[in-house]
Formats: C-alpha cells, structure tokens, sequence
C-alpha cells in the first residue's frame, strides 16, 4: 500500500521547525548601555531566569510533540478531508506556543503569574485535544491506516493519548491558585510524552 500523507508530513515537519525556532525570540541579550561589568551581566542573566526556563519546557514540549506526530503519521497511511484539518489545527496550535511562552517568561514572578500559567498549560490542553482528534478520525476509519495494525494496537495508541489529557486539565486548573506546581506537572509530562513515544515505537514493531 502506498502512502499518501508524504506531503502532510513534509509541510508538519516545516511547521515545526518554525514554531520551535520562534521561542529563541524570546531570550534578549542585555543593552550594553545597562549592563557596563561581568557582575551587571551575570546579575541580568540570573534574572532572566524564567525566560531561559520557559524556553527550556517549550522547547522539549514542540520537540517531543513532533517526534510523536511523526509516530502516529507513521501509522497513518492515507488521508482525507478530515485528517488535513485535524493535523491543521495541531499545526495552528504548536505554532501559537511561541505567544503563552513569551507571557510566562515576562510574568512568572508576578502577581499576574497564575493567568500566565494559566494560559501556558490551557494551550497543551488543545493540543492534547487536537491530538486525541487526529487518531480518532484516522483510526474510525480502519483503511487510512497502515496495512496490519491490529485492533489492539489502535487501542493502545487511543489510550496513550487519552491518558495525558486528565493531567493537562489537572494542571490547567490548579494554575490559578499553585502556578508553580501546575509548571511542575507541565514538567512532569514532557517525561510522559518522551516515553510514551516509545510505547508507539514499539507498537510498529
């Protein structure tokens, strides 16, 4: 069987790549009108500590986020209408990780932290959501996908997804009172992703 999502996948991977290259936009180098000695600099990087963190969980976030849809597309043999725009909104969605990032790294130590957080991990809950969509709509049909995957199989990468999403709502909604905690959750699931990514892995073999 041939597979026809060679150009979906191609356009992801350009998307991705965009996406994860716009978060460096967000670390600024200091003025050098304001910064005049080693401590001055070594004072304004400590500082800038949030910027360099929220970076950080982006970066790993869209990383691991494309090694995973770079799974499920290789489970994914033919396309329609449907799946297009199932993986358009996860595109839309990856792409606008640059925005909630820069409103972290500003607000963070704030009192407008909570709204920050808020925004940061509500977005991984619509991409989590944009996720469970794509294989829903691919694995209702049992001939977009790869020739002799098994009912089991489709199940086991159901429930993959499925899993993630309590936790990013758990996150979501305790970030208007622990900001911090739900950013430790956020860590906490960067670890899931990057290992349930090999769950999928060995799903194809």
């Amino acid at each position: 069987m041939e597979k026809e999502t060679v150009r979906i996948e191609g356009f992801s991977d350009a998307v991705f790549a965009i996406a994860i290259t716009l978060l460096v936009l967000d670390l600024h180098a200091p003025d050098v009108t304001v910064v005049k000695n080693g401590a001055e600099l070594l004072s304004y990087l400590k500082n800038e500590w949030t910027a360099y963190l929220a970076f950080t969980l982006s970066f790993f976030s869209i990383f691991i986020m494309w090694v995973n849809h770079h799974k499920i597309f290789k489970q994914i043999y033919s396309r329609n209408t449907a799946i297009m725009f199932s993986n358009g909104l996860i595109l839309f969605l990856v792409t606008a990780v640059s925005y909630p990032t820069a409103l972290l790294a500003r607000f963070f130590e704030g009192e407008a932290s909570n709204i920050a957080v808020a925004i940061y991990t509500g977005i991984f809950v619509l991409i989590n959501i944009s996720y469970n969509l794509l294989w829903f709509i691919a694995s209702n049909n049992k001939k977009l996908l790869r020739p002799g995957i098994t009912d089991l199989a489709i199940k086991k990468i159901r429930n993959n997804y499925l899993y993630g999403f309590p936790t990013y709502l758990i996150a979501f909604g305790i970030s208007f009172q622990y900001p911090a905690a739900a950013l430790a959750i956020s860590m906490l699931l960067l670890i899931y992703w990057a290992v349930s990514s090999g769950k999928i892995n060995m799903i194809e073999e």
